[in-house]
């Protein structure tokens, strides 16, 4: 009888402490279920890439997203695999040596590692240059240039002594950012948000931005683009809607990657517990701050801030002393640097293309395999990486853009205008010289044809006379 209590006891004990956490880890019912996604989903959801199908739903509906980018990988312990992007490398060469059973003594490797890192400093010295190499600094740190970058911007702020946050969770924190970033994706990987990241450094160091920024601004500003494609799955939400996905259900079809994207960065501060020493209405109010920056970035709603935009501009009322003028420059900024590929030097600006391209290009081919309606802009028997750029230079970039300079009329903006120009004038001739070649090979085909098709009939001709 006891011991019946006692365990009664305990599962009394139990449940009360789950609701009690429960309860503290959510503002309403439907955050509390993104949330625990985000925790639980996120790292649970299926090794061998499939979930469980609900019933009368599509047996693909449920497929890991982060398998439809992957490349073959070398058979091997998924812990060693998951912490190589974490390693220098002479620590990588020397674990690598370790699971294959080779004896570890490469002294070039110690000489590399410190080389790379002197590198990577030199470069975080350049940080605020417009043509900052995002893939070259990828390289010098192992892949870890989201961490690595991020961490350097906080401490330059002071955010870190100013916040009272604790190294050792930051650290953390920047990582578990990192690694929840799918680096099977060609384009919504670490890197993309890493580059994103360092631009909004650039805006944030912009006269206007740079004089009325206050503390808090500046931390949200740089955890929103660190945090802002989180969990990107690598198709986009039309195709999470017509294919009935979970995450479409769960947040109504509405911004349904940023409001993902949002709730997996909540739940990553608070599983790190790095702003756990503030009061509870700060750290929530922040939450939400964080969450509205993110939402901004949503493609769809466009034209909606872009409006919105054009309108202060034209009536001159920005106030960047009233704290919501402050937050919505900050949206604006975060959608610039969301999609400011365009507007960055050629070298890197065509490599971003290939990369967003090749990823639309792969959610087509699932549309096609599975047989849904292919997306246009994803049909890669339809399309070129050429006409989707100009497209998107002169109907998504440009407009916004405009509105930048006219805001932020810099040294800066005019650079990026300047770049977007000759990008745009370059892809339009390398489409131009593609559609050329392309008719001269068919003219020279029909040609070919016809002549076959005269030496034929000679010999025909010769039997009538």
């Amino acid at each position: 009888m006891g011991i019946v209590l006692i365990w009664s006891l305990v599962v009394i004990l139990t449940r009360w402490i789950s609701h009690k956490r429960r309860g503290a880890i959510s503002y309403d019912s439907e955050n509390q279920t993104a949330l625990y996604i985000r925790m639980l989903d996120v790292r649970v959801r299926s090794q061998v890439g499939f979930e469980p199908v609900p019933t009368g739903s599509h047996p693909y509906l449920y497929v890991d997203f982060r398998t439809l980018h992957s490349r073959p990988q070398s058979a091997g312990p998924v812990s060693a695999r998951n912490v190589r992007r974490l390693l220098s490398f002479q620590r990588y060469l020397h674990s690598s040596r370790f699971l294959r059973g080779i004896p570890a003594s490469n002294p070039l490797g110690y000489i590399l590692d410190d080389d790379y890192t002197g590198q990577a400093k030199l470069m975080l010295e350049k940080v605020g240059n417009w043509n900052f190499d995002m893939f070259l600094f990828d390289r010098l740190t192992n892949g870890n240039s989201l961490v690595n970058l991020t961490f350097h911007l906080f401490n330059s702020y002071g955010l870190i002594e100013l916040f009272q946050l604790d190294m050792v969770k930051l650290r953390r924190f920047l990582v578990m950012i990192q690694e929840d970033y799918r680096s099977q994706n060609p384009y919504h990987n670490a890197v993309h948000a890493a580059d994103v990241t360092q631009a909004m450094y650039c805006y944030l160091q912009e006269p206007k931005l740079a004089e009325t920024m206050t503390s808090c601004d500046l931390l949200l500003g740089l955890l929103a683009a660190a945090t802002h494609d989180l969990d990107h799955p690598g198709v986009n939400q039309p195709f999470l809607i017509k294919t009935n996905h979970y995450l479409a259900a769960l947040y109504k079809n509405s911004s349904v990657l940023e409001n993902h994207h949002w709730k997996s960065a909540v739940g990553l501060l608070r599983e790190s517990a790095l702003l756990s020493h503030l009061p509870t209405e700060d750290r929530l109010n922040m939450e939400e701050r964080l969450g509205s920056l993110i939402l901004a970035t949503d493609i769809s709603r466009q034209n909606n801030y872009l409006s919105e935009f054009r309108t202060h501009l034209d009536k001159r009322d920005l106030c960047l002393t009233i704290g919501g003028h402050r937050h919505f420059i900050l949206q604006i900024a975060l959608k610039c640097a969301d999609i400011c590929n365009p507007c960055r030097p050629w070298k890197l600006s065509k490599q971003w293309s290939e990369k967003v391209t090749e990823e639309f290009f792969h959610q087509g081919d699932i549309e096609r395999k599975h047989h849904f309606e292919v997306t246009p802009l994803c049909d890669r028997q339809s399309n070129s990486v050429a006409n989707i750029q100009i497209g998107f230079m002169t109907y998504v970039v440009e407009p916004l853009f405009v509105e930048w300079s006219r805001f932020s009329d810099t040294r800066l903006s005019q650079t990026m205008m300047g770049h977007l120009s000759l990008n745009k004038q370059g892809w339009k001739e390398g489409r131009d010289k593609q559609e050329a070649s392309a008719s001269r090979a068919s003219e020279e085909q029909r040609t070919s044809a016809a002549k076959d098709s005269n030496s034929k009939e000679l010999p025909q001709g010769s039997k009538r006379s």
